[in-house]
C-alpha cells in the first residue's frame, strides 16, 4: 500500500458500519456493529458514541483491549485495527462529538448520564485487499514513522 493514511482513511470514511470487538467477562470475543466513528485523527484514533450502561463499557473499564474492523463490501477489502479503548464521560468529550438528533438515542441531551464516548487508539493494523494481507505497526504515539 503506497499511502496507508489515504487508503485506510478513505476506507474508514466510506464505511457505513464499524465493527467493534472486545472480550466478555468469560474471555470470549464479542463483536458489536457500531455507527461509524464520529471523528477520527488520521488512522490512529477514532471516537464513537455509546450507552454508558452497555456491556461493552463495563468490559472496557476492566480491559481496554479492542479491535475495530472496517469493510468495503464492493471490493472485498477491509482493515482490522487493534488497540485500546478509553471510556470518556467528561462534558468536554461528550460535547466534542455530539450531533443534532442525538437526543433520539440520549433523551437527556449531551448531559445524559447514559451517553459516553469511546476513544479507540490503534497500535497495529491488518489490511486485506486483492487476496492478500498486509500488517502495519504504528509507531508509538508522538513518534513519526
Amino acid at each position: 500500500m503506497r499511502d496507508p493514511e489515504i487508503t485506510l482513511g478513505k476506507l474508514i470514511d466510506k464505511a457505513g458500519t464499524a465493527f467493534l470487538c472486545y472480550m466478555d467477562r468469560d474471555g470470549f470475543p464479542v463483536t458489536r456493529a457500531m455507527l461509524p466513528p464520529r471523528e477520527r485523527e488520521g488512522i490512529r484514533r477514532f471516537w464513537f458514541t455509546t450507552n454508558t450502561s452497555s456491556n461493552k463499557v463495563e468490559r472496557f473499564l476492566q480491559n481496554g483491549r479492542a479491535s475495530v474492523y472496517f469493510v468495503d463490501k464492493r471490493f472485498y477489502r477491509g482493515a482490522s485495527f487493534a488497540g485500546r479503548v478509553q471510556v470518556l464521560c467528561s462534558p468536554e468529550a461528550k460535547r466534542r462529538i455530539w450531533r443534532e438528533g442525538d437526543t433520539r438515542f440520549y433523551p437527556g441531551g449531551v448531559e445524559d448520564p447514559d451517553y459516553c464516548v469511546l476513544c479507540f487508539t490503534a497500535e497495529k493494523i491488518r489490511y486485506y485487499s486483492n487476496f492478500k494481507s498486509e500488517d502495519l505497526l504504528l509507531p508509538p504515539e508522538g513518534e513519526t514513522p
